[in-house]
């Protein structure tokens, strides 16, 4: 997951490939209290792995439920519809799939808790569930805001009252339904009857309820959408094995994606694999969506393949006018694909939107015209007019208001045909829902290699060229390249090859097929880790003897060039500015002093209990400056246009500091 403040995205120019959804947040949270509910054991497979399961599991396991986790599968040992924790103070996050049946469930089976969250969860209203609660005797008290969280429960004062119809609202939140329909069953004595006030809205995420409750036997039945019937005697009882299918709101980014980008050579679109036509959830329906705007889809009942459509046929896409009451979450992305459309789309009965996660409405609104979109924005709908020309597309740094699919939304404004970057702002909200969704997105995506951004730091051995690096490329989640490390292999494996470090064409033929695999700051050969071997004075000392040979050099540069991915690399060397990304945005020459590098090597190899002089160090250091500034290929010097960073006297978060300001100062946000 990118755990970063920030992250630029370059423009982004084709895609191909395949990607595998996450699990279903909808139902990983439903199934897990369905299955903490029930009599018997229920082995959960797929479980999506997110902020908002997290919660669901981390109160399930304080109400004395028994979680045992793998991998992506969970073993919940059900609770028979009883509770062994009848007090506990509950911390539900911005999760609304937690908090909403969790609070319907203990409000029923009786007890003292209290149940809060973020700061936006104390924003988000549950008014409409406490009155159809209180309706029955539930003690529900507000303990903040009236119709919102924070909440206190307590024991009803007397018997439950169920001979009359409880009513609810549906025209906020189809939450609230389904949580009174997830936490009857377990009072169900007689016949209960739920009564609908309004229009029901996001009725697909009820249809996921009902085939849920079916699966955990539970037939409730329905009457239209405004009254559901939970039978007398309704007693859950575990399925035994269940499977999560894949998320389809999650899959509606790369439907997208597949409808806006152009294939890559030789491939044909996007395959997304764990949902399809066979999905129980509502939001597969943003494949009619998205077929009605021209893209090209193929489905089997578990997996979909979208491509962009021809020319005049489906590219650019067809503005659209939709009620999106059908696609509540997904409708989202359709606001993003607008920008690539031919006229304005208009998308109705979206209320919901503005009691999510933030106000999404008004969220969207404002991040589009950022990126020069004319929008028009109303109670419950939005109108959206993509940029009238290249020159009205502007880069922009979006604000995600903590909303998860407002990041990945976005994410795909990177296609724009004005070449505009796009920053995301707190990209790690993802994690809500899809926390490796950014890897994932990259992995099918390509850029043209002069628009990926490279930061290049070279400078003399043991400048903490290395260490600035790789913290520069973690605070801006950009792959690292340690080039020295390169060379260091190269000596490394021509050694054990019995290669001479003189025989330049022998050490090239090493350098040519070299098995090198980067993991954190872990370095591999083949399968072995070489990361201390390699890191010693004489293997330093050797990388210095092979890297004059230019042939080793030539060698070692297109393997070096392979660094440069999405989104961005931080590279460290000798000639990364000046030789290897000459067009890098921004080159810095990072030196100190010959005694203060001197000291920090001489502080280094103490610590790993090797023995030698700060005298013997610097003569050392000294010898391979001469030799590194004088070879014929590439010599150490500083890069046209590089940037001197002096940082004898500096703490490296001060560099790092520096480094960051240089780079904002290049960039267009």
């Amino acid at each position: 997951m990118f755990d970063v403040e920030y992250l630029d995205i370059p423009p982004l120019s084709r895609a191909a490939g395949t990607v595998r959804l996450p699990g279903s947040k909808s139902i990983s949270n439903r199934v897990l209290l369905l299955a903490a509910l029930s009599h018997g054991q229920t082995t959960v497979h797929a479980l999506l792995a997110s902020d908002d399961t997290a919660v669901m599991l981390a109160a399930l396991r304080q109400l004395g439920c028994t979680v045992q986790q793998q991998g992506d599968t969970a073993v919940i040992s059900g609770l028979g519809g009883q509770l062994l924790q009848r007090k506990a103070a509950l911390f539900m996050g911005n999760a609304g799939t937690a908090i909403r049946p969790l609070t319907a469930a203990l409000a029923l089976l009786g007890g003292e808790f209290e149940l809060s969250g973020v700061p936006r969860m104390h924003e988000r209203p549950i008014g409409d569930l406490v009155d159809a609660l209180r309706q029955l005797g539930c003690s529900i008290e507000y303990l903040a805001n009236e119709g919102f969280p924070p909440l206190r429960l307590q024991p009803s004062p007397g018997p439950l009252k169920l001979d009359q119809p409880i009513r609810v609202r549906g025209d906020v939140s189809s939450q609230f339904l389904t949580a009174l329909l997830m936490a009857l069953p377990l009072v169900a004595d007689r016949d209960i009857h739920i009564e609908v006030i309004g229009e029901l809205i996001s009725r697909p995420y009820i249809e996921i309820t009902l085939k849920l409750l079916q699966r955990f036997g539970i037939q409730v039945q329905r009457e239209d959408w405004q009254r559901f019937t939970i039978p007398a005697g309704s007693q859950y009882q575990s399925p035994g094995e269940i499977h999560v299918e894949g998320d389809a709101s999650s899959a509606s980014y790369f439907i997208a994606l597949g409808a806006i980008a152009e294939s890559t050579r030789g491939q044909h679109g996007i395959e997304i694999l764990g949902v399809g036509a066979d999905s129980i959830q509502g939001d597969i329906r943003f494949v009619e969506a998205a077929r009605m705007m021209g893209a090209e889809i193929d489905s089997t009942p578990h997996s979909l393949r979208v491509r962009r459509g021809q020319p005049g046929k489906g590219w650019p896409l067809k503005a659209i006018d939709l009620d999106c009451n059908h696609i509540p979450d997904a409708a989202m992305t359709l606001a993003v694909m607008a920008l690539y459309a031919d006229g304005t789309t208009v998308l109705r009965n979206i209320a919901s939107w503005r009691v999510k996660e933030t106000d999404r409405i008004a969220a969207m609104a404002c991040e589009l015209r950022k990126l020069g979109a004319s929008v028009e924005e109303g109670l419950d709908y939005l109108k959206i007019t993509p940029p009238a020309s290249l020159q009205d597309w502007k880069p922009a740094a979006i604000h995600t208001y903590d909303d998860h699919r407002m990041a990945m939304c976005f994410s795909l404004a990177a296609f724009n045909p004005a070449q505009c970057p796009v920053r995301i702002l707190d990209p790690k909200c993802v994690a809500k829902t899809f926390p490796d969704y950014f890897e994932a997105l990259f992995n099918v995506t390509e850029a043209d290699a002069t628009l990926i951004p490279v930061i290049c730091i070279d400078g003399p051995t043991a400048s903490g060229k290395g260490t600035l690096a790789a913290l520069t490329a973690q605070r801006l989640g950009y792959h690292y390249l340690d080039s020295g490390a390169l060379y260091r292999l190269t000596a490394f494996a021509a050694r054990r090859a019995g290669v001479s470090l003189d025989d330049a064409e022998g050490v090239a033929r090493i350098a040519r097929s070299l098995p090198v695999r980067f993991q954190g700051d872990r370095i591999f050969l083949d399968a072995e880790d070489v990361s201390d071997a390699i890191r010693t004075e004489a293997a330093g000392m050797a990388a210095s003897r092979v890297s004059v040979h230019p042939q080793v050099r030539a060698a070692l540069v297109r393997l070096q060039h392979s660094f440069r991915q999405l989104p961005g690399l931080v590279a460290d060397g000798r000639d990364m500015g000046s030789v290897i990304f000459p067009d890098a945005p921004l080159k810095i020459y990072l030196t100190a002093s010959a005694q203060r590098r001197a000291e920090r090597r001489y502080k280094q190899l103490i610590s790993k209990g090797n023995t030698i002089t700060i005298q013997t160090i610097l003569q050392d250091l000294e010898a391979r400056d001469a030799r590194d500034m004088s070879r014929q290929a590439a010599p150490l010097k500083p890069a046209d246009q590089a940037r001197l960073l002096d940082n004898s006297e500096l703490s490296i978060e001060k560099s790092v500091a520096q480094v960051i300001d240089w780079w904002q100062a290049t960039r267009p946000f």
